[in-house]
C-alpha cells in the first residue's frame, strides 16, 4: 500500500533515519511515569468513574504481548501511543507487512523476510536504514535483524534484535506494540528498550534522539492508515 503524501526532503530523511532505525530495532528512551488506575469501589456511584479512570490509564501500563514485555533493566527506554482513525485490521496489516515498510516509512531503505509465510512467532526479517554522523559515531548504514517472539493477530507484536553498522552497534533492542479498539479508531501503544555499551555511554542523547524516532514512526503509521481508510470509504 503506498501513500499519496509528498515525498519528504532529503534532510528530513537524513535527520530521522537513525532515530527511526534505532527505535525499530528496539532502542527506547526515557521512562514515562505510569498512571495508576483508581480501584473500583463496590457502590454504583463510583463504578462508572472508576471504569473511566481505568480505561484512560490502561494505555500507560507497560506494554506486553502474550505476557512478555521489554527489558525491565534497560537504561534506555521509551513509550508512546497514538489514536488512529482507521480499522484495526488496516493498522495491524500495515505494521506487520514488514516488506512494505519502505513504501510508507522513508528512512527504511530495504526490508527482507528471512522465512516464508505470514509473520508469526519465530519469523525473522532484515532491514537497512542510513544513520547520520553524531558527535561520537560516524555516518553509516545500519543493518537490523529482527526476530518476532510474540504475535497475536490484531492485538500485539513483540520483536527484538541487534542493529549493526560501521562504527555503530546496538547490542539488543526489544520492541512491543499493542493495538486496541477505541471509539473512532485504534489506540496504538508501543514501548521499547535498548542495551549496549556504545549508546549507553550517552543515555540522554540516545533518549532524545530515539524518542523522536519512535514518535515519527507512529506519525507515519497514523498518516498512512488514515489515508488508506479515506480511500476505502470513497464511493465508487
Amino acid at each position: 500500500m503506498s501513500s499519496n503524501r509528498p515525498s519528504p526532503s532529503r534532510s528530513h530523511v537524513r535527520t530521522t533515519a537513525l532515530t527511526i532505525a534505532l527505535a525499530a530495532a528496539g532502542v527506547v528512551a526515557m521512562a514515562t511515569p505510569q498512571t495508576q488506575a483508581a480501584p473500583a469501589r463496590t457502590n454504583k456511584a463510583n463504578t462508572t468513574q472508576a471504569n473511566t479512570t481505568q480505561a484512560a490509564a490502561r494505555h500507560h501500563d507497560p506494554a506486553t504481548c502474550r505476557g512478555e514485555g521489554v527489558d525491565p533493566t534497560a537504561r534506555i527506554r521509551y513509550r508512546s501511543d497514538v489514536v488512529i482513525k482507521a480499522p484495526l485490521s488496516t493498522v495491524f496489516a500495515l505494521q506487520t507487512d514488514v516488506e512494505r515498510w519502505p513504501t510508507w516509512q522513508p528512512p527504511v531503505l530495504t526490508t527482507k523476510r528471512l522465512d516464508p509465510g505470514p509473520l508469526r512467532k519465530g519469523s525473522r526479517f532484515r532491514w537497512t536504514t542510513p544513520a547520520p554522523a553524531t558527535p561520537t559515531t560516524p555516518a553509516t548504514t545500519l543493518t537490523i535483524t529482527s526476530t518476532v517472539h510474540q504475535l497475536k493477530r490484531d492485538s500485539c507484536i513483540r520483536w527484538s534484535g541487534p542493529a549493526i553498522g560501521e562504527g555503530l552497534r546496538i547490542d539488543e533492542g526489544v520492541h512491543v506494540w499493542t493495538f486496541t479498539k477505541v471509539r473512532g479508531g485504534v489506540r496504538v501503544h508501543t514501548e521499547e528498550t535498548w542495551t549496549g555499551d556504545q549508546v549507553e555511554a550517552d543515555v540522554p542523547t540516545a533518549t532524545e534522539a530515539l524518542g523522536q524516532g519512535l514518535e515519527a514512526w507512529l506519525s507515519d503509521l497514523k498518516t498512512t492508515a488514515e489515508a488508506a481508510n479515506r480511500h476505502d470509504r470513497q464511493p465508487l
